[in-house]
């Protein structure tokens, strides 16, 4: 055997910790009011902060609302976008779901439209490229290595390039808030129904224009208790080596 082969019993025992925590990582939307201390909001964002971020440019900032004054001023723009995701979007179970369990998660999402205003903590990830410095002779480069169909191509898209460039510098920190709260026993979902209505979230929060939000996340302790996640299994969902 080769320095690089492993055998079996050199498979680990159990599962570690954060397979567990993973695995029972449900959105969570019925919160508690009691308040969130604030330490324990900081680890949420420190978790956040250690995910990567494109060309380690870390370009982040978080919104951390706790104040009741505030989340009753969002609490109406809340009921607005969740009304209007119910109505288009959500209005049906998604094909193959069962049908009384999205009606369980309705129930759950009606539930935080109704109490939004007791949230104890409200978390808005947010993230702002800079403008790039692209000279002649890069152009001329970047043209090259793609070629001219390719190159045209990626003209068409380039708004959808740069909406997916800069979540992929927010999400992987968002998931890492997700995971952080879920092991510290909080209770949390990402959504991003306020986008519905963002310049009004912007508005009531102060966030620059030019500043682009990622997501609308309530924290608190839960109501309920966590569970086992219901997911497709793995075999379904890999292609190996081709599609």
């Amino acid at each position: 055997m080769t320095t690089t082969e492993h055998s079996p019993s050199d498979a680990p025992a159990a599962d570690p910790a954060l397979f567990a925590t993973m695995s029972t990582m449900r959105a969570m939307r019925r919160l508690r009011p009691d308040p969130v201390p604030d330490e324990l909001l900081d680890r949420l964002i420190q978790a956040a902060v250690w995910g990567p971020s494109g060309g380690n440019m870390q370009r982040y900032e978080y919104v951390v609302v706790t104040d009741p004054a505030v989340m009753a001023e969002l609490a109406p723009l809340w009921k607005r976008c969740v009304d209007a995701y119910l109505a288009t979007t959500g209005k049906y179970a998604p094909a193959g779901m069962d049908e009384a369990a999205y009606a369980r998660m309705v129930a759950a999402i009606e539930f935080q439209r109704d109490h939004f205003a007791e949230t104890p903590a409200l978390i808005i990830p947010c993230y702002r490229f800079p403008e790039p410095r692209i000279e002649e002779e890069g152009l001329r480069v970047y043209a090259e290595a793609l070629g001219a169909e390719a190159t045209e191509r990626m003209g068409r898209i380039q708004d959808r390039f740069s909406a997916l460039a800069e979540g992929s510098c927010v999400y992987p920190g968002v998931q890492n808030l997700l995971l952080a709260a879920r092991g510290l026993g909080l209770a949390a979902n990402i959504t991003i129904w306020h986008l519905f209505l963002e310049s009004e979230w912007k508005a009531v929060l102060g966030i620059p224009e030019d500043m682009n939000t990622f997501a609308a996340i309530p924290v608190g302790w839960p109501r309920g208790r966590f569970g086992p996640v219901s997911r497709r299994p793995v075999e379904e969902v890999v292609h190996r080596d081709r599609w």
